[in-house]
């Protein structure tokens, strides 16, 4: 491994996070020794299967690591060989309307957060504020407040030691508590460990449509409770995300339409970034392909892109093997139903590679191309696995098994968001164009550091590179929000689970633009999207310092 390519905020990262600490908190392994960690720990999956080619097998997912060509999440990263061995990042937990089952998952959240997990939760099943309480004749508080239990207990649990847990709140747009639950981030000081999203329904956005009322319904009794303008709610939402950031928008029945175990459970809820949609303690590992890494010249490296999907595929396939996990249930379906998550990172600099602004048709027939090349391939990859060691234990009335296709996972694609990951890659994050060309980052909670993009040191700044500079360093902000949709659409049409992906909007869009995106983004059949207006909020993750203008 070339130790330049690490660079000094991947550094900083790496010793702070994931490289193993001695008695004092220093770093006692070098970053070349945690991937040889992580690949010899997951290789040990190749025993159980009796193939053989441990030692071989160990060899090609070390190159891919250390080539930075590959990474899986954080946990993985983190825990692969160590004391914990949780390595999966996505987990979603139910909650039903009583307390056992409210505080079971509170503890089961304290687990999971401990070793480096997100979790996500649907409070849909929880009766409204205000609706009676049979046993004690008293009144229920809302979901909202039984969310505000979770965030507290997020806040005294550090994730993995070093960060602190990540939630998704979803409540659907059914729900009677739907106004407080759209509006409570609007005080920066609430749910600040939680994401929030909106489950919209078809039967919603037939009512927006149509410009009727919509009917708000106890969960408990079945009955509605009130009736609201469809419109009026939506640019509620839209109002709030404009204020805050938040919520998303979960188009909840797109998300099911595409479930692949339909006759094992319905998904109600995703990880914290909303790219993974779960069945109730359902949990997935994740993974990216470094797509920056796959240009020479001018051209698309496609067979080493073959390499690297069949060699993630059957890596995420082992990660399940090696995982240990935080408790029975989630063992369980984890194990029957074999979901992995395979996506990218890198592809903006793919793209500035090959010489195409983000912003361009070109840049949608490739992302397109790509996304449409590695879904076959782990299609056929996941067919080998099966070949194998056997197709998913509840393949038999999935999808799969409707399409006689052998799988050995349910689910083989997702796009991450890549935040941690595609700094230590020293690329861009995941689908994402670049923020800028120089920015500032918070990492690790409360450290900010300066990221100047690698690329753009490499045209220099005279006549004719000014120009190519301009074209092809779209920044986030300059890309309109038609565009960052119009990507988004085109690997969601080849993937498995979702997408996460940001429609940024620059400080002066307003609520009309954010309630377009929602409408765009349903048009286009996504099945979600998350809206983020620069300065919304106090504190946000990445800001262009003074002398660059996002």
């Amino acid at each position: 491994m070339d130790a330049a390519r690490i660079n000094d905020n991947a550094l900083l990262v790496l010793r702070k996070r994931y490289l193993v600490k001695g008695s004092k908190g220093e770093p006692k392994e070098t970053p070349e020794g945690m991937f040889r960690r992580v690949a010899d720990f997951i290789a040990r999956a190749e025993e159980q299967h009796g193939t053989g080619g441990r030692d071989r097998v160990a060899e090609e997912f070390y190159r891919m690591l250390s080539d930075l060509e590959f990474l899986p999440n954080s946990p993985t990263l983190m825990n692969a060989g160590r004391e914990l061995d949780q390595l999966a990042a996505c987990f979603v937990l139910p909650v039903e309307d009583s307390l056992d089952s409210i505080f079971d998952a509170v503890k089961m959240t304290a687990k999971i957060h401990q070793s480096g997990g997100g979790t996500g939760f649907s409070f849909s099943k929880l009766r409204p504020k205000n609706d009676m309480v049979a046993s004690t004749m008293g009144v229920a508080s809302g979901p909202v407040s039984f969310i505000k239990i979770f965030n507290t207990a997020t806040e005294v649990i550090k994730q993995g030691g070093t960060r602190r847990g990540a939630n998704m709140g979803i409540l659907r747009i059914d729900h009677p508590d739907i106004e407080e639950f759209v509006t409570v981030k609007n005080d920066s000081r609430e749910l600040r460990n939680f994401n929030l999203s909106v489950a919209v329904t078809d039967a919603f956005m037939e009512a927006y449509q149509g410009d009727a009322d919509f009917s708000l319904i106890n969960p408990r009794t079945g009955q509605t409770v009130k009736k609201v303008r469809a419109r009026d709610l939506f640019r509620l939402i839209a109002e709030a995300a404009w204020t805050s950031g938040e919520p998303g928008v979960l188009f909840i029945d797109t998300v099911n339409r595409y479930n692949p175990t339909p006759h094992v459970g319905e998904m109600e809820a995703t990880n914290p970034c909303a790219e993974q949609p779960l069945l109730p303690y359902e949990s997935c590992c994740l993974g990216s392909i470094n797509l920056s890494r796959m240009v020479r010249g001018s051209r698309i490296r496609w067979e080493r892109l073959r390499e690297l999907t069949y060699l993630g595929v059957r890596f995420l396939d082992d990660v399940i093997e090696m995982s240990r996990y935080p408790a029975p249930e989630i063992e369980e379906i984890t194990r029957r139903n074999r979901k992995i998550g395979l996506g990218v990172m890198g592809f903006a600099h793919m793209l500035i590679r090959l010489g195409i602004p983000y912003d361009s048709p070109e840049a949608l027939r490739i992302g397109g191309e790509v996304m449409r090349f590695i879904q076959a391939e782990s299609k056929a990859a996941s067919k080998a696995l099966a070949d194998e060691r056997g197709v998913f234990p509840n393949f038999q009335g999935s999808t799969w098994d409707a399409k006689g296709l052998l799988q050995r996972n349910a689910t083989t694609t997702t796009i991450a968001p890549t935040g941690t990951l595609s700094l230590i890659a020293d690329t861009s994050s995941g689908i994402e164009p670049i923020y800028d060309v120089a920015y500032s980052r918070i990492i690790l909670g409360d450290i900010e550091v300066r990221i100047v993009d690698p690329l753009y040191r490499e045209i220099k700044s005279t006549g004719e590179e000014r120009e190519l500079r301009a074209r092809l360093f779209r920044k986030a902000h300059e890309v309109a929000p038609i565009d960052h949709l119009k990507i988004q659409s085109v690997f969601q049409n080849n993937v498995d689970n979702a997408v996460s992906k940001t429609i940024n909007l620059p400080e002066s869009a307003t609520v009309e633009a954010v309630l377009n995106v929602y409408l765009e983004a349903h048009r286009m059949g996504l099945k979600g999207t998350t809206v983020f207006r620069d300065k919304s909020r106090d504190r946000q993750v990445l800001s262009c310092g003074e002398h660059h203008i996002c």
